[in-house]
């Protein structure tokens, strides 16, 4: 198996939403994104998978060494070769993927956030980032591209965080902010314990609607002349946006179930985006 086959399997076996919307790219450009997405699965499986967290830092460690040495043009794992052999370390700042492992980072240290403006840290780190990075691989002429990617990265990232609710608590994980869950008198027990309630419908609305917010300001911000580039963005925009919308009309049912959407549907929402890009 060469570097680009073990990404690409690594990419499909994640079943994720971003993997539909990469058959719209040109060969060269689908196997650079998908690299790049196969190291995000490395280091986010680093995290789920670990459960001693010493062992998960000495493996991000290993990772963060890794970068370097794609960097420095000596890769060794499948990953960082196929990421060599494509034009992502060309577009993609070292920078940017340390970043990337300092917000995985975060998961070993951080289970709860008292605010929004902490979990925005998180959000910045583990997705803006990974939305700026995927931009330069499609490539764009405006620079003002890289700030509606990263924008469309956290709209991502608040998308999972309202469907991996009940997921992430399985793990001991809360990424809704504290602040919030006060606000509307949500216990932290009651999301560990799955317990279901008209207030916990009613953060989520609040979840939605911020997230909604985002999908319209990251759009917004797409300069006219880069839309045509950054068409696998607007396909995965337009899955997690249907995705958010499956969950607010199941009136946010996320505390036992992990609500998706069918392989055919995705698809679908991923040619209709990109066809009329």
């Amino acid at each position: 198996m060469n570097p680009n086959e073990y990404c690409r399997e690594k990419a499909a076996a994640s079943g994720s939403s971003f993997y539909y919307s990469f058959r719209v790219l040109k060969p060269a450009t689908r196997d650079a994104i998908t690299a790049f997405y196969a190291l995000c699965r490395e280091l986010d499986d680093v995290v789920d998978e670990c459960s001693d967290t010493n062992v998960a830092r000495l493996k991000l460690a290993w990772w963060r060494d890794e970068i370097g040495n794609l960097y420095q043009g000596e890769p060794r794992h499948p990953v960082t070769q196929a990421l060599h052999g494509s034009i992502a370390s060309q577009t993609i700042p070292r920078e940017w993927l340390e970043e990337i492992v300092d917000g995985m980072e975060m998961d070993l240290d951080q289970h709860r956030y008292p605010d929004y403006k902490t979990l925005s840290l998180y959000c910045h780190r583990a997705a803006g980032v990974v939305g700026q990075a995927a931009a330069a691989i499609f490539g764009y002429r405006n620079h003002e591209t890289l700030k509606y990617a990263h924008e469309l990265g956290l709209a991502f990232q608040l998308t999972n965080i309202i469907r991996d609710v009940g997921e992430d608590a399985m793990r001991g994980r809360i990424y809704l902010p504290q602040n919030e869950l006060e606000q509307f008198k949500v216990m932290p027990s009651e999301i560990l314990q799955c317990q279901y309630s008209e207030r916990f419908q009613a953060l989520m609305q609040f979840q939605y609607e911020r997230a909604v917010q985002a999908y319209e300001r990251a759009l917004t911000w797409l300069p006219v002349e880069d839309r045509k580039s950054q068409r696998a963005g607007l396909a995965m925009a337009a899955i997690y946006r249907a995705l958010l919308e499956e969950i607010r009309r199941d009136n946010f049912r996320v505390l036992d179930q992990k609500i998706s959407l069918p392989p055919v549907r995705k698809l679908w929402l991923a040619w209709k985006a990109s066809t009329f890009a």
